[in-house]
Order: C-alpha cells, then structure tokens, then sequence
C-alpha cells in the first residue's frame, strides 16, 4: 500500500467528490485496514485541513489490529459487515480486493460496502495490466527485498482487475451509482454515491 502512495487517492479526490463542506465531519469505515495505518495518514491530513474525521478499521486478522492504537478496531469480514445499516459517512478500501476469492465474494463486499454507508463508498485495487507487471518487476529486483515480498508485490498485479471487470461486478452487487475508472496507469478506482444530493463542489 505505501509503495503505491495508498492515501493519495483519497487525500486528492475525496474533497473533490463529496465537496469540502461534506468533507468536514466525516466517520470513515477503513476495510482491509490492517495495521490502520491508511487512516491515521489521513485523519491527520485531515487534520491539518481542520476536518474531523473518525475511523473504524476492519481486518479480518486481529493480529494486524492489534498493531493499531489509535481508532476503533474491528476483526471481521468485508464479506459480512457487523453494522446497521448507513452506520458510516464513507466506507473505503486500498488494494484489499484482489485478496477475495471469488466474483461472488467481491459482489458481497461491494453490496456490504454500500451498505453500511451513508454517503458514499470509495474503492480502489490494482489495476491488471503487463505495463505495470514489468514496473514493478524491475523496481522489487533492484533493490534486495526478500523473496516473499516480490512474489506478493507481483501476484498482487497478477490479481488486479480491469475497469470493466469491476463495473460489472458493481453493476451485479446492485451498485447503480458506481462509477469506475483507470487511475494514472496502476489503479481502478471506484466511487458510490449513497446520496444524489451529495455532489462535489462547483
């Protein structure tokens, strides 16, 4: 995730997409959050933007969780979500998808996804292409990282899906609102408003 520039994504569009005024108070559910360390990066830019937002990460490993001091931590599932429903303003997830073994559990952490959130839902993986392949190729084989850690820098590209692909399986988790796309040459992005009123500023 670092080596992608996790926060980045969401540091620069979601302002853009759900509008600086909406973006003053937000409760974040982070899926796949591991260790947390996507939401103190941003809740601290946040921060300095004078923005409060407050985040629940959720990871299926509680060892990875247990690493994060500093925001509501959840073991669970992104497959079954242990929330109400609209129970967050904006529900995301950085490159966790590809993790999921099936179309059939992707449509259920999609439909999850959207689920328990009342504004919007905000997605991003790897997107799958033999460009980025060969990219990050080279950069994990010139530097001596352990072998564990190229194979799954690799078969995470490997793993990675087209735009396409993901507008479908938005389209069959019941997603009407999705829209998806390609993200500077190494991303498919995926933004749900929950809202039609909720629209970025003019």
């Amino acid at each position: 995730n670092r080596f992608f520039h996790f926060a980045e994504p969401f540091q620069r569009l979601i302002p853009k997409l759900l509008g600086s005024v909406q973006c003053q108070n937000l409760s974040v559910l982070d899926l796949g959050a591991g260790d947390g360390s996507l939401g103190r990066e941003l809740s601290l830019w946040a921060e300095l933007r004078g923005w409060h937002w407050r985040f629940t990460s959720l990871d299926l490993n509680p060892r990875a969780l247990f690493l994060n001091r500093h925001h509501a931590n959840v073991a669970a599932s992104v497959t079954h979500l242990p929330f109400k429903d609209r129970s967050f303003d904006l529900v995301i997830a950085s490159q966790m998808t590809h993790h999921l073994d099936s179309d059939a559990d992707i449509c259920r952490h999609f439909a999850e996804a959207w689920r328990v959130a009342r504004k919007a839902v905000f997605l991003n993986d790897l997107h799958r292409n033999p460009a980025l392949f060969g990219f990050i190729w080279i950069l994990l084989h010139v530097r001596p990282y352990p072998s564990h850690f190229r194979q799954d820098g690799l078969i995470s590209v490997k793993r990675g899906f087209r735009v396409s692909e993901w507008k479908d399986l938005a389209r069959r988790a019941g997603l009407k609102s999705a829209r998806v796309w390609f993200y500077f040459g190494a991303k498919v992005m995926l933004y749900a408003p929950i809202d039609s009123a909720v629209t970025p500023d003019s």
